[in-house]
């Protein structure tokens, strides 16, 4: 984990322009970097030892929660076809959490089978429509998969992260309400599941929005770990992630240089909120920022690969 220490008291929240009540008080930030996600919209196969580079660049550069695997079906993600490949020959990584995404048992298994994924990621949704896109699921299909992938992680040893996808609005015009993703949230921790991520998919949600629909979700599943994986323009990710912050959040997912998107939400692509990005924000609040100074390596190889590998609709800024 990435610790940073906070300057949390009720006076400094109070400025911040938000209510305090049940603000929940931690002391670290958890920081996930994201080249899986911000990869699969590439147009462009990148080369499996280019992955293993820029994987290893990332450790040496002080990340240790990284989202690097995707363990579903070559022809829906075909960037990620070279997932136990790359992972092979990364190695093992010592005291680096290891994200792999499936969404099926069989994306389980080769996710348990390279011995070297420490968390599997679920993607969950409000959105009907975003689920048969995504996943080919209907929501029972949704929930039922997600409790037989979390006993298969229980029997591994291996830990869990659901996403809420969706959860700030759709663009498909599907029911949504925050009330419907709190619900959502409270439905994910009753299967026991303590770690969850907030997604919006498309970057629509306004920071006021944002800092609401966390509250809200927070003050029922206060217990869990909260995320969010925002999607956004460079110029609006600030806001978002201050707003999240201020919510309580103390995790957040990030991708250098905001590449990424996901491909099945709609047809333009809106980048991965920038690592860059959430490591000013967070020192708008007065943090340390251990990364700071320490991404020059990385931001240049990740620049090298979108000028490489991207098409028209690859970058988020």
């Amino acid at each position: 984990m990435i610790l940073i220490s906070v300057d949390c008291s009720e006076a400094n929240v109070a400025l911040l322009g938000y209510s305090v009540s049940n603000f929940p008080i931690m002391e670290s930030i958890k920081l996930i970097e994201c080249p899986r996600d911000a990869w699969q919209g590439l147009k462009r196969q990148i080369p499996t030892q280019r992955k293993v580079e820029y994987l290893r660049g990332l450790v040496a550069a002080g990340f240790r929660h990284i989202d690097v695997a995707s363990f579903v079906s070559p022809k829906a993600v075909p960037q990620m076809a070279d997932s136990e490949e790359m992972l092979e020959q990364v190695g093992s990584l010592k005291d680096v959490e290891i994200i792999g995404i499936v969404v099926n048992e069989k994306g389980v298994e080769r996710a348990i089978a390279t011995g070297l994924v420490s968390t599997l990621g679920y993607p969950c949704s409000i959105s009907e429509t975003f689920l048969l896109r995504n996943q080919n699921q209907s929501p029972e299909e949704n929930q039922a998969v997600l409790k037989r992938i979390k006993d298969r992680a229980d029997e591994a040893g291996l830990a869990m992260v659901a996403y809420i996808s969706m959860a700030f609005g759709n663009p498909y015009g599907d029911p949504w309400s925050e009330e419907k993703v709190a619900e959502a949230a409270r439905t994910i921790a009753g299967m026991g599941i303590s770690t969850l991520s907030i997604a919006d998919t498309v970057g629509a949600a306004e920071p006021e929005l944002v800092h609401r629909v966390l509250a809200a979700v927070l003050r029922d599943c206060g217990e869990c770990e909260m995320g969010v994986h925002m999607h956004s323009t460079r110029a609006g990710a600030t806001p978002k992630v201050l707003a999240a912050y201020d919510a309580g959040c103390r995790r957040f997912d990030a991708a250098i240089g905001g590449l990424g998107g996901c491909p099945f939400a709609q047809d333009e692509l809106v980048g991965n909120v920038p690592t860059e990005e959430v490591l000013r924000a967070l020192q708008q609040r007065g943090l340390k920022l251990p990364l700071e100074g320490r991404l020059s390596a990385v931001a240049a190889m990740n620049a090298a690969i979108t000028d490489e590998f991207s098409g028209d609709k690859a970058r988020g800024d």
